[in-house]
């Protein structure tokens, strides 16, 4: 998946010669902290809430106040995980995109990637999550793959989460199965660690919870 082909449409890139006040409508409509400013296709920078209230007049065109405009953007053909690891690291409610002469051609929204990230991650699919506790350095995916295939399962999505501060690591897995006792067995056998497992009846309520609550988040 790349940048271009998670653009929406829903969110209308602002003129200079829009005001403060139309800048603050759409912001409050479209639920975003920022918005792009286009000049003939050219994309000049992305406004904030904050830059707008510092403004005079919010009645007054854009083009009249000499803004130090921040600039980010991706390019269409960067692949989405550097487009969220972007969105992350500027704390953005939306990312415009661009074309190699940097012409305007929308923005990806946080709705989209969480949509992205949902169906990246397997969340849709059937099946239970298990997490283990390892060594840094006994971590081996093929390894982990391997145990699991032989229990006639297959792993639908991984995740591996760490701390600076720790040696030890934290393997997530959604595998294609509910019935998980078959794998932690086996597991336990080679002696990993198991921190936790769900079945899909208690995953899928909880996973709803959290995502209605994110979408409640984002709705704000």
């Amino acid at each position: 998946m790349i940048a271009k082909q998670l653009i929406s449409n829903l969110i209308p890139p602002l003129k200079t010669s829009d005001t403060g006040e139309q800048a603050i409508s759409w912001m409050q409509e479209f639920n975003v902290n920022h918005l792009p400013i286009v000049n003939n296709e050219q994309f000049l920078g992305l406004i904030s809430e904050d830059d707008i209230l510092d403004m005079s007049d919010l009645f007054a065109p854009i083009g009249n106040y000499s803004l130090s405009l921040f600039r980010p953007f991706v390019k269409e053909g960067m692949h989405i995980y550097e487009v969220i690891k972007i969105a992350c690291d500027l704390q953005l409610t939306i990312i415009p995109v661009v074309d190699k002469a940097e012409v305007f051609l929308g923005v990806i929204t946080l709705q989209s990637l969480v949509n992205y990230f949902g169906t990246l991650n397997g969340i849709k699919d059937n099946g239970g999550i298990l997490v283990l506790e390892l060594n840094k350095s006994d971590y081996s995916l093929s390894e982990i793959g391997r145990i699991v295939e032989s229990n006639n399962t297959l792993v639908l999505s991984s995740y591996v989460s760490s701390s600076s501060d720790s040696t030890k690591i934290e393997v997530t897995l959604k595998l294609n199965v509910s019935d998980l006792k078959h794998v932690i067995a086996t597991f336990e056998r080679f002696e990993y660690t198991i921190l936790a497992s769900y079945q899909e009846a208690e995953y899928n309520d909880q996973l709803k919870d959290r995502f209605d609550s994110l979408m409640n988040y984002l709705n704000v």
